[in-house]
Parts: C-alpha cells; sequence; structure tokens
C-alpha cells in the first residue's frame, strides 16, 4: 500500500503546485483590474505608455542567459548523479538523460547570444 501512494502523492503534489500559480496569477491580474477601475472611477487618466507596461511587462534583456544557464546546471546535475553512481547499469541511461537539459540550456544561450534585441 505504501509502495503505491508515492507516485499518487507526487502528482498530487504535482497538480498542487500548478494550481497555486496559476491562482496567484489570476489574484495578481485581479488586483491590477481593481487598481485601474478605482483610478478610472476618480477621474485619473492613465497615459498609453502606463496601460503598455502594466498589460505586456517587458521580459528581461538576459532572460534566456539565465534559463540557459538554470538547464546547462540541471543538465550537470544529472551527469554528476550518473558519476556518483558507479553503476555500469545507471551510468549510462543517467548522462542520456543529462543530455537533453543540457542542449535545452545551449539551445536557450544560443538565442541570447543571436536572438533580436530590443
Amino acid at each position: 500500500m505504501q509502495e503505491e501512494m508515492i507516485p499518487i502523492v507526487m502528482f498530487v503534489a504535482m497538480a498542487f503546485v500548478f494550481i497555486v500559480f496559476f491562482y496567484l496569477k489570476f489574484r495578481a491580474r485581479l488586483e491590477t483590474q481593481q487598481t485601474i477601475r478605482i483610478a478610472l472611477e476618480k477621474g485619473t487618466e492613465l497615459s498609453p505608455e502606463f496601460m503598455k507596461q502594466i498589460g505586456e511587462p517587458e521580459p528581461p534583456k538576459d532572460r534566456d542567459l539565465r534559463r540557459g544557464m538554470i538547464w546547462i546546471a540541471i543538465g550537470l546535475g544529472f551527469v554528476l548523479l550518473a558519476l556518483g553512481i558507479r553503476e555500469d547499469d545507471a551510468t549510462g541511461p543517467m548522462l542520456g538523460t543529462a543530455s537533453f537539459p543540457t542542449l535545452i540550456g545551449i539551445a536557450y544561450l544560443i538565442m541570447w547570444r543571436y536572438g533580436a534585441r530590443k
């Protein structure tokens, strides 16, 4: 019975994290809309620049660099785990698993280097 609960708890925890994330995002948008509504009711005129800033915040210029470094660090963590296990049956699959986040990180670094910058 205990072994069966492990994957169930894992998936329930993942669902809980996603639900909390989307709920908090919803609440932030709701509060922003209420703030704009109150400002308009008081007669304050909102500039187009302000509305653009609230509606679509500009992403940081080094966002791809950060994501690339994080994915490469995750891949290196898998490599270190594979080397720490020291079993021939586990080293190959772990190194294969490490290649996916590492390649995603390299792709982000390429996008950061050669992507269009505003």
